[in-house]
């Protein structure tokens, strides 16, 4: 079965969904530039509320490791996700200092952009067209891969059958494909669950 990520999470409300639908992670951004940003100590109430079986995945793009490992270890997050230039160097050093899972993001443009995705230490690969452009990227770059990944990228509920029809992700990572007016749907969160778990 596919796993399922729902990312950008900024409300109590969001919360009560994903308790609702149990995706098996809930993303929370830390990079302040983005409009899904919400502070660490928010983090800490909203994640005092999540279902302890979803796991809380906080977002980042070129943090500080201390930053990150603090989040860590703390357990405001369960797992990182990084979007920015880190290199297997930071990965490896936060994943001795936290001894937490690590997700690393690349940019699919060609084929080429894979290579680097299929070396990378990281626990999980998740495979975008970029940070948080909403866009889908040309999924027919991935027919050869191997190595299980994320899917992110565009995903949304007028193209969540076409990928899982194509392609075979360990797990679906969506944002703006479950927002209306750049705020969390719920009954869109719902109906992409429900296409998701149905295959």
């Amino acid at each position: 079965m596919t796993a399922i990520k729902l990312c950008g999470l900024t409300s109590p409300e969001d919360i009560m969904t994903v308790n609702e639908l149990r995706p098996e992670y809930a993303g929370f951004v830390f990079a302040s530039w983005s409009r899904r940003y919400i502070p660490p100590d928010r983090v800490v109430e909203l994640k005092s509320m999540l279902d302890p079986s979803v796991k809380a995945v906080g977002v980042f793009v070129d943090a500080e490791i201390g930053e990150v490992s603090e989040l860590l270890d703390r357990g405001i997050i369960d797992m990182a996700q990084l979007h920015g230039s880190e290199d297997d160097e930071y990965i490896r050093r936060l994943s001795s200092i936290s001894g937490k899972p690590v997700i690393k993001a690349f940019k699919i443009k060609t084929v080429d952009d894979l290579l680097p995705a299929k070396k990378s230490s990281a626990d999980h690969i998740l495979l975008d067209s970029g940070a948080g452009t909403g866009n889908a990227f040309d999924w027919g770059l991935l027919k050869d891969i191997q190595r299980p990944y994320f899917l992110a990228g565009g995903l949304s509920l007028m193209n969540i059958d076409e990928a899982l029809d194509t392609l075979c992700p360990y797990a679906v990572d969506v944002s703006s494909g479950i927002e209306t007016c750049g705020i969390k749907d719920h009954e869109k969160m719902r109906q992409f669950v429900a296409k998701v778990r149905s295959r």
